[in-house]
């Protein structure tokens, strides 16, 4: 099974909120998901991203795939740095 932590779009007409969750690739976007992981809110400014730094973590060592736009929230948090620390030890 493989599993990509993506975002859940969530919110009204023109004013988008998301959830970024961990979900069987094969699930559709708002559909089935394993776990929620944090959100990202693009509409406030400057943008909102709350993420689970442990969960986050965890998800990736064990497997799963970020996507492009996953990964470039992480990167703004500082996760993937965390990732390649942890795996350099």
């Amino acid at each position: 099974m493989a599993v990509k932590i993506r975002l859940k779009r969530m919110g009204a007409h023109k004013n988008p909120f998301y959830r970024v969750v961990v979900a069987d690739s094969r699930s559709p976007r708002d559909g089935r998901f394993i776990d929620e992981i944090g959100t990202y809110n693009p509409v406030a400014q400057p943008a909102e991203v709350h993420i689970d730094e442990e969960k986050a973590i965890q998800w990736i060592q064990n497997g799963a795939q970020p996507s492009d736009t996953v990964r470039s929230l992480f990167r703004q948090v500082g996760i993937l740095k965390k990732v390649h620390e942890s795996k350099q030890k």
